[in-house]
């Protein structure tokens, strides 16, 4: 079953076991930061009776696309416990963001790893492949190392994903 529900009204139980479970799913490597951008909108969760065994959250950002600022359904903290990988816990969890994507927002976007690649792909989402940057408290800032790792989402509005894209500023992993 995949409950859909906002920051805001989750019981700290459901967004512990959450924040647990991306422990467990990224090795060790999700932190504070980390769970932090995941807070703030609508998360989806997967359950197995009462074990949580699958997450995901959209959060509201802004990006520059061909000059405009774009409202962006923006996904973090997308993971699968290892125990209950390949049984379309993963889809199930994204094809409820999407759809708050598509009723919320211009875009969807993320940063993706390796494993998550072939999922996101699978399910629609494109590769940018113009330049990024974030607009950071010293001004535009490239950030190249993230170039081939975002995916997008597309709503109504067309995209130039050869054009650059600039995201805006947080503490941590800007994408």
């Amino acid at each position: 079953m995949i409950e859909l529900i906002h920051t805001s009204a989750a019981a700290p139980a459901a967004l512990g076991a959450a924040y647990r479970l991306l422990e467990l799913v990224f090795e060790g490597d999700f932190g504070a930061e980390d769970w932090e951008h995941s807070l703030g909108g609508m998360h989806a969760l997967a359950w197995e009776g009462d074990t949580l065994v699958a997450h995901g959250s959209v959060v509201q950002r802004r990006l520059l696309h061909n000059g405009r600022a774009l409202r962006c359904g923006y996904v973090e903290g997308v993971g699968v416990h290892p125990d209950h990988r390949r049984r379309g816990y993963g889809a199930a969890v994204m094809a409820a963001l999407e759809g708050v994507i598509r009723g919320a927002y211009d875009l969807g976007a993320l940063g993706t790893t390796d494993e998550g690649e072939p999922l996101y792909r699978a399910r629609g989402w494109l590769p940018w492949t113009g330049r990024l940057s974030a607009l950071t408290p010293t001004g535009l800032t490239p950030t190249p190392e993230e170039e081939g790792a975002v995916y997008v989402f597309p709503g109504v509005l067309p995209l130039d994903l050869t054009a650059p894209l600039t995201c805006d500023w947080r503490d941590g992993d800007v994408w």
